[in-house]
């Protein structure tokens, strides 16, 4: 009985340090911050083999929807599959060798050099394929050109504006 109400104190001093609360850290500066995400992109920029698979969400106005996505990127090459769960569509975009095939469209695949311009021409989405490369792993396609960068408390990029289009990496 006493071993079990020396058991029983032991705990409770443990769940109460459990409670204690944490100092509050200062969150980085913005520089130090740019400076680490400088680094994760230098870091990142000559895996030019990678693979993904998750969710995507998009909106433009009225236009939107979510999918999952299966990318597979080889140099310049890129394999990506969409699939919407609603709409049980799903799409095929393929780049081998600098042409592109877009397959999942009414009327049959299409072809052509470009993956943006065949996308726009083909279901009038102005999609930039070469920066979601770079967006879908939390990177700016163009450190240059973004903007509104935000940042989390350990310096971690939350997201960003590039090109007019808003990325926001769920865990960049």
């Amino acid at each position: 009985m006493v071993a079990l109400k020396r058991l029983a104190s032991v705990a409770m001093v443990v769940l109460l340090a459990a409670c204690a609360a944490q100092p509050v850290r200062a969150p980085l500066p913005v520089a130090a911050a740019e400076a680490l995400q400088a680094q994760r992109e230098a870091a990142l920029a000559p895996i030019r083999d990678w693979a993904l698979q998750g969710r995507v969400a998009v909106s433009g106005g009225r236009d939107g929807g979510s999918a999952r996505i299966e990318w597979r990127q080889q140099g310049a090459d890129f394999d990506v599959w969409l699939r919407a769960p609603v709409t049980r569509q799903s799409w095929h975009l393929l780049r081998q060798n600098g042409r592109v095939r877009l397959e999942g469209l009414a009327g049959g695949p299409r072809s052509g050099s470009d993956a943006q311009t065949l996308l726009l021409e083909a279901t009038r989405w102005r999609i930039p394929v070469d920066a979601l490369a770079h967006w879908v792993r939390g990177l700016r396609a163009d450190p240059g050109h973004a903007t509104q960068l935000r940042y989390a408390a350990n310096g971690r990029l939350l997201g960003f504006v590039e090109d007019g289009w808003t990325i926001d990496p769920i865990d960049p």
